[in-house]
């Protein structure tokens, strides 16, 4: 018989950190071609990186399952667990699994690379070309976007678990003694107003250099 049951795996910082980028990617993506719009895109697109910058911050300082060390294995761990999956064993720890985790690591690196490009794109560094790298490599994280949430759909049905819905009340089947114990709602708080903040001093002009 099992003892799981439902406990806390994902902290406040964590989900807050992940529906705000969602918010702030498909914002700059979504006004990316309007003059009009511009500092919108600004402000979606910087508060993006900084979003990252807070979750690489987290990824080193946060609790339990926000941690690299919980998700980030090498090749041989990778492979392991897609050959459990080929088989039906599913991983048993509540957090990212290994392959996930990569993939969240290398779409906040394209993210990164989003914000520097286009920097590089407003300052006319190298012409056209930081322009076109920035449209490049946001349609390469849009694909990975895809990538990501269609294997969210399938891990779920797979598991038999909402992971979607995970990432909404933080919480998942596993064993008591694998539950977080704090959900930081302070640091979450703080997460909130600082972007807020960010958004409001990029999109007012506040921070020229940025969009100048």
């Amino acid at each position: 018989m099992s003892n799981k049951q439902t406990i806390l795996v994902w902290d406040i910082p964590t989900r807050v950190f992940h529906w705000l980028l969602v918010i702030c990617f498909a914002g700059a993506w979504l006004t990316s071609e309007s003059e009009r719009l511009q500092m919108i895109h600004y402000a979606f697109g910087y508060s993006a990186c900084a979003l990252v910058l807070f979750r690489l911050f987290w990824g080193i300082m946060g609790t339990r399952y926000a941690r690299f060390t919980q998700f980030l294995k090498g090749p041989a761990e990778m492979m392991k667990h897609a050959k459990g999956l080929l088989s039906g064993n599913q991983h048993s720890t509540p957090g990212h699994n290994p392959v996930g985790g990569i993939v969240m690591i290398g779409l906040m690196l394209l993210i990164l690379l989003i914000g520097l490009t286009g920097y590089f794109s407003v300052k006319e560094f190298l012409g056209d070309l930081m322009g076109e790298a920035h449209e490049a490599i946001a349609s390469l994280a849009l694909a990975v976007v895809v990538v990501h949430v269609a294997a969210a759909i399938i891990m779920s049905l797979l598991q038999k678990e909402n992971l979607i819905r995970s990432m909404v009340t933080g919480k998942k089947q596993g064993l008591p003694e694998e539950a977080i114990r704090f959900p930081q709602y302070l640091i979450g708080l703080l997460l909130v107003l600082g972007s807020i903040y960010c958004f409001y001093m990029i999109l007012t002009g506040a921070v020229p250099s940025l969009t100048q």
